[in-house]
């Protein structure tokens, strides 16, 4: 659905999507939400940070430029896809985990995994509390959902992002 949505607004990111045989669209942060109505949207806008940070499981966008503006359009298209469902912490949730992974990445990138999964487990109950310390955004997040899960959702991740 995000790759065929992405193909349909512009011929530009029809020409970055990755031929089917090398798609890798497993759900990484999605797992880990208690409500399921924001899978597609986390999942997109997890696409849009990849094409910014890492390695996209849909797209190659060719240069760094197009990869910009490809995960900006992800990005921004994900948080439509949440604010569809008229839930203003959920989006507001997401629209700080972006900014969040912005500042961690510029700071050397420790903690932006654990970022995506405390919000994925916590959406919409408000900001992340206590610091933005790995090993306290890990902790939040298994609390809520299981250490498996968010063990799972970060090997994903890490390897993605390396």
């Amino acid at each position: 659905m995000i790759a065929e949505e992405a193909v349909a607004e512009s011929p530009l990111w029809a020409e970055s999507l990755l031929p089917p045989a090398e798609r890798h669209p497993v759900p990484v942060f999605s797992p880990l939400l208690a409500d399921p109505r924001f899978a597609v949207g986390l999942e997109t806008i997890y696409e849009g940070y990849l094409l910014h940070y890492g390695r996209p499981r849909l797209f190659a966008a060719g240069d760094d430029r197009n990869a910009l503006l490809l995960g900006d359009y992800l990005y921004a298209h994900g948080l439509v896809r949440v604010a569809e469902h008229q839930d203003v912490d959920a989006v507001g949730d997401l629209a700080a985990l972006i900014s969040l992974c912005a500042q961690l990445r510029a700071d050397g990138g420790l903690g932006e995994g654990e970022a995506w999964a405390a919000t994925a487990s916590l959406i919409g109950r408000g900001p992340l509390s206590g610091g933005h310390a790995p090993d306290a955004l890990a902790s939040a997040a298994r609390a809520a959902v299981g250490a498996e899960a968010v063990d799972r959702a970060l090997a994903l991740h890490a390897d993605r992002v390396g």
